[in-house]
């Protein structure tokens, strides 16, 4: 049987540890629990549990051939009751780059996509039904 979970929390590997503090502090409210100039920790003061590590890329305590910045490909989805208010702030009074317009998913999902630091996409989600045809994916019946 697998350890106990005591946490989980994705670390970011990144060209300018700086640069994303900023946009995760100034665009989705987290806050600094640890900072040195090559790694941040960072949470949710309105909940705590959700954190998020920055990581200088080039840093020695990542093994030799993986110092690299991530190059795209890393999703972070953030569930929020309101994603229309998100997006006409993120998008409409703070100017993000939005690449995934917002839109409703027959799969449950009501969302869009803005570029972070270093190709990071983060996807702002509120849960929506799904159509009849995805409600019957879920295991166990648990729909959203």
């Amino acid at each position: 049987m697998p350890a106990k979970l005591t946490g989980f929390y994705p670390v970011i590997a990144t060209r300018d540890v700086a640069e994303a503090r900023r946009f995760y502090t100034g665009h989705f409210g987290f806050e600094v629990t640890f900072e040195a100039d090559w790694y941040v920790s960072l949470h949710r003061p309105d909940a705590p549990q959700y954190e998020l590590a920055l990581l200088d890329a080039a840093h020695p305590t990542l093994p030799e051939g993986y110092r690299a910045p991530v190059q795209g490909g890393l999703l972070l989805n953030f569930e929020v009751d309101d994603v229309d208010a998100e997006h006409r702030r993120l998008v409409g009074e703070e100017g993000l780059s939005e690449v995934l317009p917002l839109r409703t998913e027959e799969f449950g999902q009501r969302h869009f996509i803005v570029t972070a630091p270093d190709g990071v996409l983060v996807d702002v989600i509120t849960v929506v039904p799904p159509s009849e045809e995805y409600a019957g994916q879920y295991a166990d019946g648990h729909t959203p």
